[in-house]
């Protein structure tokens, strides 16, 4: 079963998969080191639910719900 960075809950851990098919938007994620195969933990969604933050590299992100959804993750149990 896939899964998304969207699909996540506060605190669980997991492996990017696969970043979107918009060449623009996985550029973007790209530079801001979202690649495939890094380890993220999702930290907390904001209180309306969107954007979500993750700890990746050390560092938090911040990513709309709508482009999270587009990233596939594999749980690290």
């Amino acid at each position: 079963m896939q899964s998304f960075l969207s699909d996540l809950q506060p605190g669980e851990r997991a492996i990017v998969k696969t970043l979107p098919q918009d060449q623009l938007l996985s550029t973007r994620l790209r530079e801001m080191g979202l690649l495939s195969g890094t380890e993220i933990t999702y930290i907390r969604k904001a209180p309306l639910g969107d954007p979500l933050e993750i700890k990746i590299r050390g560092y938090s992100l911040s990513l709309r719900l709508k482009d999270a959804a587009t990233i596939s993750v594999e749980k690290i149990l």
